[in-house]
């Protein structure tokens, strides 16, 4: 149990003996800020003053001379009624330790064992590229899985691939007319087709595969057109994922929930909560929360996306998942209330299933907005973004904001070679802590910490004790940015340390092979936040001088 975890569990025992109700996330720790404050601060006798009617000084004392925890060195009231925990040197210093042993592990808890978690993300349909929602979503769905997976869940990461539908044949239609234009045929792109360059590109990938081969009677083509189309964009979706550190357990086809006859039977089966009118099929929705009722089929029998995505859904919940989490663009808020109350017309659980929004992204260079447009041809997709700032910048800007949150890309700022880009920050701690080991090969690390004195020293390594309680917290809470910040605030404590303090001192042989440990410490401590966010940390940085 984390230190942090340890006092406010002290406080909760305290508070339940006095016969005072309070909740456990109604208990804060604030981290001192400067030695003076100690490491903790509650402010926890103010919360109460109001409930108890008394003096939140008295609270406070009350409370403080009935704490006793093993870490703890010392405590202090102080006005207006703040508690401030002092902690032991070796409660700090053991921690090199537990690094060492856990190593690529350390962080990691065991919350969600035995547990079977499905997370579907992206899912962009096979169309055309990944636009910058897509981005933002393959950022924020792949570093939760991994957060969940450090959180001990057994994580199923699932793309589902709108391969069925209208869109797709606008997508054949759109292939069709290029490749009949790279033939020297006439022909338009529908209105409602896809007018972008990668349709281009996948009608010319065509072209040198068959040559005009199907020029002269297209039409009767066109199944083929669709399959081609689909194929060569997935191909490209895929690649560009995997070039972005995403990769998925599971690839689910919409077309092949429907040939496995899964939509009729789910139409079958949620048959009593529908009804009909003017010819169309609804589900009554607006029982269970919705604006309104859906339609599930239409008038022309033609089925709208939910009907195949309720027939979907249910196939995982019958897969046996404890806790399904869909990760979908900001358009789709509506989408969580039909799709809760079609699973209980099925006689699921709705609240197995959770859905995290992900907000719109703008682009900006010279002050000025990118404008996006796929339909035009001058979009700029994930792989243009990541071509001109690169994959690591594009994911941790992406995670540095709550995901419920528009956000604003800057691309001067990512592309800064220096402390003012974040990123750049970040890694850059890395390297240097990386410097420093090579430098000090040649000492034996002592891991005891009984040297370690300095307040930037104590203030790093109480830094690197938060790590376990942000990662259960970003698991909890769905928060990947919660770990982009503690990365932030790491780095910083991290170049604090290196300011202040001397590592490779020939004269302090002891000292220096304990603050190697420390810094070899730090270093596994943000490798491992940054890995959890699918950012590198790298060995080595060109500074703007050496760029020069």
């Amino acid at each position: 149990m984390e230190i942090e975890t340890k006092i406010k569990n002290e406080l909760l025992r305290i508070l339940a003996e006095k016969n005072i109700d309070i909740q456990p996330e109604q208990i804060s720790l604030d981290h001192g800020k400067v030695k003076e404050h100690g490491d903790y601060a509650s402010s926890i006798a103010l919360r109460l003053a109001k409930v108890l009617k008394k003096n939140p000084m008295d609270i406070a004392e009350d409370i403080a001379k009935e704490f006793s925890l093993d870490e703890v060195e010392r405590y202090e009231v102080v006005r207006p009624g703040f508690i401030n925990f002092f902690l032991k040197t070796d409660t700090l210093t053991n921690l090199i330790k537990e690094v060492f042993d856990k190593g690529e592990r350390f962080g990691s808890n065991e919350y969600g064992k035995g547990k079977k978690i499905n997370v579907e993300y992206v899912s962009a349909n096979p169309t055309g590229e990944l636009h910058l929602g897509h981005a933002r979503g393959a950022a924020v769905g792949d570093s939760l899985t991994r957060i969940l997976s450090f959180c001990g869940f057994d994580v199923t990461r699932e793309y589902y691939i709108n391969d069925a539908g209208n869109q797709v044949n606008n997508l054949a239609k759109s292939v069709e007319a290029r490749y009949l234009l790279r033939c020297g045929k006439e022909a338009e792109v529908p209105e409602n087709g896809y007018h972008g360059q990668d349709i281009i590109n996948v009608a010319d990938k065509i072209y040198n595969e068959i040559g005009d081969k199907y020029a002269s009677d297209p039409d009767s083509h066109l199944d083929y057109f669709k399959k081609e189309g689909i194929k060569l964009n997935f191909d490209k979706i895929k690649n560009d994922l995997k070039n972005f550190h995403v990769e998925f357990d599971v690839y689910t086809s919409e077309q092949w929930v429907r040939d496995q006859g899964l939509v009729e039977k789910a139409l079958q089966d949620i048959k009593p909560r529908t009804y009909e009118s003017e010819n169309a099929v609804f589900l009554k929705t607006v029982d269970d929360g919705d604006d309104k009722d859906r339609v599930l089929v239409k008038s022309d029998g033609s089925y709208t996306y939910l009907l195949p995505d309720i027939a979907y859904h249910r196939y995982k919940y019958d897969r046996g998942f404890d806790h399904i989490i869909d990760i979908l663009g900001a358009d789709h808020h509506g989408y969580v209330a039909r799709l809760k109350s079609s699973m209980k017309s099925l006689g699921k659980d709705p609240d197995k299933i959770e859905v995290v929004m992900v907000q719109m992204v703008r682009l900006f260079k010279d002050g000025e907005e990118y404008k996006m447009s796929k339909r035009t041809g001058n979009a700029v997709s994930m792989e243009d973004l990541c071509q001109e700032v690169g994959t690591d910048a594009v994911r941790y800007f992406f995670v540095t904001r709550s995901a419920s949150t528009h956000l604003d890309f800057d691309l001067n700022l990512a592309t800064t070679m220096g402390t003012t880009n974040p990123v750049y920050y970040v890694q850059y701690a890395h390297a240097r802590l990386m410097s420093i080991l090579e430098s000090g090969r040649d000492y034996t690390l002592n891991y005891s910490g009984t040297l370690l004195k300095e307040e930037s020293e104590r203030n790093l390594l109480k830094t690197m004790a938060e790590f376990k309680e942000v990662v259960l917290d970003a698991g909890i809470t769905r928060e990947p940015y919660k770990v982009t910040t503690y990365i932030r605030k790491l780095a910083t404590r991290i170049n604090d340390f290196y300011t202040v303090c001397r590592v490779l001192d020939p004269a302090n042989a002891e000292l220096t092979s304990q603050r190697l440990a420390l810094v070899k410490a730090a270093e596994i401590t943000l490798k491992n936040a940054l890995t959890l966010i699918g950012v590198t940390a790298p060995n080595y940085m060109k500074t703007k001088t050496e760029e020069k």
